[in-house]
């Protein structure tokens, strides 16, 4: 049962519709987002990246640039070492693309998921320490990486952290203290006493910060062209890495976007071109969807060495040739993933592990890649924190997606004695465990947990109660003005009651989706309306047979029904064959 919630913050509506020219509704759904003054409005509508927060902001920016500086102009081998994630490898190549058109000697290392595991580790510190690399540098990882950075620093190697995960910390007297690593510089906004306006950026916009910030230390003559190559990529993490799409995320991304469909980089176009999408035409989805696990499947059944090789690509013949395996790689990831979920959702019934607040799901025979993945798929359906574990090359490796109730990295903290490794954010987290210690953790996570029934309940957020014959052509282009959507900034949502439902058809391929026709009043005369349908189409024949008598669906399908349902749907501009509609589609229903 989902609980629907309708949003009532409050603002000056006409004031706003009348300033920028915008209907009230779209003026409610900007407060919605949390904007509250008229600057904030004036940004969330026409923010450039000049409206983005100055690198400088950042705690270690100083330090990092004058080391960095130093180290180009001394020629020394400069090492970057990233992460196997779609954030890992973008921010690699922010890094070392920006630093090589800075004039660095730098190289690239990302470590293998199976061999090396998450972030910086004494291997990867040994290989650069004997190829000659005199200074590394991390992005997206690092900040939890005490004893592996005194050993770079042991070596006699500098070491900068730029990295956007929480900082490690220990409670002490009732109060948290910060454990850094002992690196030259550390540029990361948790930190504490950084000063930067918007903590919420991932691992590549934190990469994109700094080479902004040495290009601009240096005084490079071609920094404005050499960022706007590399803000794709900051895009391409941002969503990728489910940073909410505020303040100057929602900027990143919606210029992002508009470089993506000029790119001159190979490997990005290759992978546009083998996905049939029309960069032109590319929103927040494809990046979300469709690019970003093409990246992210190399690093999860292979190693991530292949996504970044694939945006180094110096022609196009080098780049669909790599664009085409990641996508055979990403076909794959999809049928094991698929498989790895029906394993799931067969030991949650054996185990009755549906009675625990936080789900502790160990596959042993699962690709340990997929299961942050299969964490997320089994968190959406039954809406509690999820962690799904699976045998690594040693030991226990595991991944956690969690709900919004629930901070699943402090959690974390609480029994960190059951980790040999963890790290991560409020909603998602990786870890690793001894063997046997699978119980123990199940046991201790769920005893620390203080979440109630009540937060089980998946909330809908309704921006606004709205009759569909309100929502016209008009208001629908409207909408189009707060993309990009995504987490933090949700596409609109509206609700209805008693929709008068007299008409349905099954679409697609397979019929596993419906079209409804639904009547509507307008204007005194009534008026047939189309509401698309990409749920679950039995499902809801079973909703409505419940509700209003064995038959009902059957006869909605036959169009001899008259049933009132209540629905939430969103508003959107169809094109088809140069001829734009609205398109209404529904979302929920009770």
């Amino acid at each position: 049962m989902e609980k629907w919630l309708v949003a009532a913050k409050k603002a000056d509506f006409q004031g706003w519709s009348r300033k920028f020219n915008i209907d009230p509704v779209v003026a409610r759904i900007i407060r919605n987002r949390d904007v509250i003054e008229e600057e904030e409005v004036q940004k969330f509508l026409f923010g450039t990246l000049e409206d983005c927060y100055s690198p400088w902001h950042l705690k270690g920016m100083e330090e990092t640039t004058t080391l960095l500086l130093k180290e180009i102009h001394r020629q020394s081998h400069i090492r970057v070492i990233g992460d196997y994630d779609v954030d890992g490898i973008c921010s690699s190549y922010i890094l070392t693309y920006g630093l090589q058109s800075l004039g660095a000697n730098v190289d690239t290392a990302i470590p293998h998921r199976m061999k090396d595991g998450y972030g910086l580790n004494e291997h990867l510190i040994q290989e650069a320490y004997e190829a000659g690399a005199t200074c590394i540098v991390t992005c997206d990882n690092g900040i939890a990486a005490k004893d592996q950075v005194k050993m770079a620093k042991d070596l006699g190697m500098h070491v900068v952290i730029t990295d956007h995960h929480e900082v490690p910390f220990e409670e002490k007297g009732g109060e948290r203290q910060e454990i850094l690593p002992p690196a030259d510089a550390i540029v990361n906004p948790k930190q504490e006493r950084c000063n930067y306006p918007f903590k919420n950026i991932c691992g590549a916009v934190v990469a994109y910060k700094v080479i902004k910030a040495v290009g601009e230390k240096s005084g490079y003559q071609h920094l404005e062209q050499l960022l706007m190559e590399l803000l794709p990529f900051a895009a391409i993490a941002t969503i990728c890495d489910v940073m909410e799409l505020k303040d100057e995320n929602r900027i990143l991304v919606k210029e992002g976007l508009k470089q993506v469909q000029v790119t001159s980089n190979w490997g990005l176009r290759a992978l546009f071109e083998v996905n049939d999408i029309d960069p032109t035409k590319a929103n927040a989805y494809h990046l979300g969807f469709i690019i970003g696990p093409c990246l992210n499947a190399t690093g999860r059944l292979d190693t991530a060495h292949r996504a970044l090789e694939l945006l180094q690509s110096n022609s196009k013949a080098e780049a669909m040739v790599a664009a085409t395996e990641l996508k055979e790689l990403n076909d794959s990831r999809k049928n094991l993933t698929l498989s790895g979920v029906e394993k799931a959702e067969r030991l949650i019934q054996e185990q009755k592990l549906y009675n625990d607040k936080v789900m502790v799901i160990y596959l042993p025979q699962v690709h340990e890649s997929l299961a942050g993945i299969i964490a997320g798929r089994i968190r959406e359906k039954y809406h509690h924190p999820v962690f799904v574990l699976t045998d690594g090359e040693e030991g226990i490796k595991g991944s956690g997606r969690s709900i919004e109730t629930y901070h699943m990295y402090e959690a974390m903290v609480q029994v960190k004695e059951h980790f040999s490794k963890f790290g991560g954010h409020k909603l998602a987290a990786g870890l690793s465990l001894r063997t046997g210690d699978v119980e123990a953790f199940r046991r201790a996570i769920n005893v620390s947990a203080v979440l109630t029934e009540e937060d089980f309940v998946p909330v809908i957020h309704i921006d606004v109660p709205m009759p569909l014959e309100y929502a016209g052509f008009e208001l629908a282009k409207q909408l189009q003005q707060l993309e990009p959507f995504g987490v933090g900034n949700p596409k609109p949502l509206f609700a209805q009651k008693d929709v008068l439902f007299v008409g349905a058809k099954r679409i697609g391929a397979t019929g596993n989706y419906a079209r409804f026709t639904v009547l509507l009043l307008k204007n005194g005369e009534e008026k047939r309306e189309e509401l698309m349908f990409f749920g679950d189409v039995g499902e809801f024949c079973h909703f409505l047979n419940h509700k209003y008598g064995e038959n009902s669906a059957e006869e909605l399908f036959s169009g001899r029904g008259r049933f009132q349902i209540s629905i939430t749907y969103q508003a959107g501009i169809n094109s088809y064959r140069g001829r734009e509609n609205i398109q209404f589609i529904m979302q929920n229903y009770y």
